[in-house]
């Protein structure tokens, strides 16, 4: 049989670093029946229009040469702060017994930084993860997606 698993009332994070979709099972393990729970977005605008300055400069000890510094790249910086944020709300949710099993979808980078911040209480309901961009798509489709991932 084709797709994965999830459980009856188990929870689906799709998420990528901007949105959030919190989402429950109310069907089978092999034919989800996903209703959405929740909807987080977290408004990111591009580097371009967060970053105010060219990165600065410093002085060589050696000569008259000096090197410039590295750029901050503050897109990625908000979407791990995006990550802390859905981290939370897991653990919050694990805490009041919301959920026992957990499906991650998200993108590589989102998948990753989640990982850094969640809870072991939340690792530990973890039952799947799926490294792919969701965010856009309707509940429909994410079942449909969901059912044959293999």
């Amino acid at each position: 049989m084709g797709g994965i698993r999830i459980a009856h009332n188990a929870w689906v994070l799709v998420g990528d670093g901007e949105k959030a979709l919190f989402l429950r099972n109310e069907g089978e393990p092999f034919a989800p029946n996903l209703k959405v729970i929740q909807v987080l977005e977290h408004e990111n605008p591009p580097n371009r229009e967060q970053a105010t300055d060219a990165p600065g400069r410093q002085t060589d000890a050696l000569g008259p040469h000096s090197s410039s510094m590295e750029y901050t790249d503050w897109h990625i910086i908000e979407k791990e702060r995006f990550a802390k944020t859905l981290a939370e709300a897991l653990y919050k949710a694990v805490q009041a017994k919301k959920y026992r099993d957990l499906v991650l979808v998200a993108p590589p980078p989102t998948l990753g930084a989640l990982r850094k911040v969640l809870h072991g209480d939340v690792v530990a309901c973890i039952s799947a993860e799926i490294d792919k961009t969701l965010t856009g798509h309707s509940v429909d489709q994410i079942e449909k997606n969901l059912s044959e991932k293999a």
